[in-house]
Order: structure tokens, then sequence, then C-alpha cells
């Protein structure tokens, strides 16, 4: 990833920003909310000076703080005691090219409904961001929606007499004013194909996973004789082909068998997971996919690998939900089952999963910072968005630290 002063040094500014930059952090999402405004903060700080150009009036630029002391606007969605909601935007926002950060899958807000406590749930995250929109007024310059976890994202498709709740969701935002929309990993990228005309990029989180992981673990072999990488489905088979390739290591995959004729949880159950591929005899595996959810597919796939005698089992996932509890990934640790799950904070995440000794959480703050930062000056997010020259310059700076500390 290159400097923020490369990005935004002197003579490479040639284009004026969209407007006064603004950030609205909704419920679930401070933490990560905080992170961004402080690395654009201090890139900006540390860039005021640097921003004087013979093609741009100085008095016009204006880099992500340049003006301001602070990017967050204050914000909030209080309820009435029925349940009902408003939103309410406590700054001003006239003008401003406006990014909204939200989190649908936040469990751990509530809200007081006939006096009890009720945790808020995707559809009460995606209402709260309509009534902020809403409340924006069409004052904002733009709007930008930053929804790491896609809202209904599982719900892409229609096979039956279903309903398409995320292609209405994506055209509900546009319906509202909203110009583009950014989420991670989203779980069938073309469903893209229900707002055509508007700007939607689902961004992958490869580098930083990889990243997470070898900073916190010393002693891969990252080669074809010593690792691996699987792909838990067909589905999942893109992702992985990925890290196939840019590591230069083998690619096996399981295949799920499901009971087609019954549903349970939502969902038509696995009956059985066929391996296809090399033998994982003796190699490290390296598991990757978009969402653990209740983690029973996850834990069996490492049983059959464990099976087939792979020696660590590294899974990683860019939303690890754990609907299910941990008690089950607590019990495979401990039995040497798995070594690492690798996942983001691009979702919440229970304290009992961060203090885990098999997790492994990568911050996605600065890679988000920088893609607000680039969008705000309408400037191309390719480079941030294929990561295959930094992965592969990551790689071999692990080298080196094992060489230099002599780890094998």
């Amino acid at each position: 990833m290159p400097e923020y002063s490369e990005i935004w040094s002197k003579d490479k500014i040639a284009s004026q920003p969209v407007g006064p930059l603004g950030i609205i952090s909704m419920r679930g999402t401070e933490e990560i909310g905080a992170k961004v405004n402080n690395w654009l903060m201090h890139w900006a700080e540390n860039n005021k000076y640097n921003v004087t150009s013979p093609t741009v009036d100085p008095a016009l630029v204006s880099v992500p703080g340049y003006e301001k002391n602070d990017f967050l606007i204050p914000s909030e969605c209080p309820r009435f005691g029925s349940g009902e909601a408003k939103g309410l935007i406590r700054g001003s926002i006239r003008g401003n090219d406006l990014f909204i950060l939200s989190d649908v899958g936040a469990y751990n807000c509530t809200y007081k409904m006939y006096g009890k406590e009720v945790p808020m749930s995707p559809d009460d995250h995606f209402q709260d961001l309509k009534r902020i929109i809403g409340a924006a007024g069409g004052r904002a310059k733009r709007i930008t929606v930053i929804m790491p976890f896609l809202y209904e994202s599982r719900q892409h498709r229609r096979s039956s007499r279903e309903s398409l709740d995320c292609a209405m969701g994506l055209q509900e935002l546009v319906d509202m004013g909203v110009s583009n929309i950014i989420t991670f990993d989203a779980h069938d990228p073309r469903v893209q194909n229900a707002i055509p005309l508007h700007g939607f990029d689902s961004v992958k989180p490869s580098y930083q996973i990889l990243k997470a992981l070898l900073r916190n673990i010393d002693n891969l072999k990252i080669d074809s004789d010593n690792m691996m990488i699987v792909s838990p489905d067909e589905g999942a088979i893109g992702r992985n082909i990925y890290y196939s390739e840019v590591l230069h290591i083998d690619l096996g995959m399981f295949y799920k068998r499901r009971d087609y004729t019954r549903i349970v949880d939502g969902r038509n159950p696995i009956v059985a997971h066929e391996y296809l591929g090399n033998t994982v005899e003796g190699k490290d595996v390296f598991v990757s996919d978009d969402i653990i959810a209740s983690g029973e597919s996850i834990l069996d796939l490492a049983y059959e690998l464990k099976k087939n005698k792979a020696r660590r089992i590294f899974c990683a996932a860019t939303f690890a939900l754990f609907t299910n509890g941990i008690e089950k990934f607590n019990k495979a640790f401990e039995d040497g089952v798995i070594t690492r799950i690798i996942s983001t904070n691009l979702t919440y995440c229970a304290p009992e999963v961060k203090a885990a000794p098999w997790f492994i959480q990568a911050d996605m703050s600065k890679y988000i910072s920088y893609l607000i930062a680039t969008l705000n000056h309408d400037r191309s997010i390719s480079a941030l968005l294929n990561p295959y020259d930094r992965i592969k310059n990551l790689v071999d700076e692990y080298r080196k630290m094992q060489i230099e500390k002599h780890i094998f």
C-alpha cells in the first residue's frame, strides 16, 4: 500500500474534491468510524501545506480534514416507546461529499420497545440507514454508503416464489439519492445488476487477511510442497483461485452434497463434503470463504482435512458471525483440528471471539480510509481494489524475515 503522502503529493493533485468531506458513523460502527476519522485527520494534518497546484485555485482545494477539525458528523436515530424511530443529523452537511458507514450485523446494539430491551436486527439497521439518508434531505452534494456486510446479501437470487431482498434494498437506496455503494466481499456481486446505472463496488480484503496471518504465524512455508489452498465449496472457488495464483501454490476444493428436499434454518442441509484435488497430507492448508455463520460447514471441512492428514488448518472469512457461539471452535482448537481463524472488523465481533486464542482480526480501517480519500477526489480506486503486487511484496518481506531470524 503506497503511503498517503505519495497519493496526495503536490505534483499529483490535478482535481478538486467533490465537496467537503463528511462521515456519518451509524450505530455499531463507532469504533471503526473513529479509526477511519483518525487516519484521515492524521493524513490531512501532514499534507495540508502540500495542496497547491498551478491548475487548481488553492482556495478551493481541500484534502480530507483540511478545513475541519473533525470529519465525523454527529447523528442518531432515537426511538419512541412503541419502537418507532426517526433520524437526526446534528451537524451541517450542505454541499458535503457524505460517506455513511453502516453495519447491519451489529446485533450488540439494542433499543427499548414497550419497556423491553430488543437487539437490532439487520432490518432495524437498514431502516435507520434510510432514516439518516432521509434526514439529509438532499442537502449533501453526493452520498456514498459504505456497508461492508451487504444487507440481505445471502438472499441474492430467486429459485422459486421468494423475495429478492438484496436487490430491493439496493434499489431503495439509489431511489433515495445514494450515488455509490461500497461493500466488502458481496455473497454474489452480480446483485449490482439491480442498479446498473449507479456505482457499486465489492471489495475483497485479501491483502489485509494475509497480512494479519503472516504477522501472527512466522513459520509458514509458502510453497506447493508445504502448503495448499482449499476452497470450501464451488461458490468460493474464485477467491481461493486468487490466493492460489498470487501465492503460487496448489488448489483443491470440497463439493458440498446437499439435501434439496429439506430446508433447515433457511438453507438446504449439507449431507457430505467430497474432496477434489491433490493430497493435503503433511501440508498446511489455507481455506477462505466470505462468511462463517454457524461455522458447522467450516468445522466439518476442517475435520475432513484432518482425516486426510493435513498438518495445520488456517481458515479465513471476511465476516465471522458465529451465530451459534464458539464452543465448537474452542473444542476444535483444543483438539488440534483448527490452528487459526482470520477475519476482519468489518462487522460486529463479540468480545469472547476477539479473546479466543485461535482468532486473528484484520483491521480494515486504514483501507476504508484510503477508499474514502480517493473517492473524495473522484479518482480511480482500481489500484486499491487489486492487491496483487502488494501481496507479492508482503510474501517477499515475510520470506526475508524468516531468513534473517533463521526460522527454518
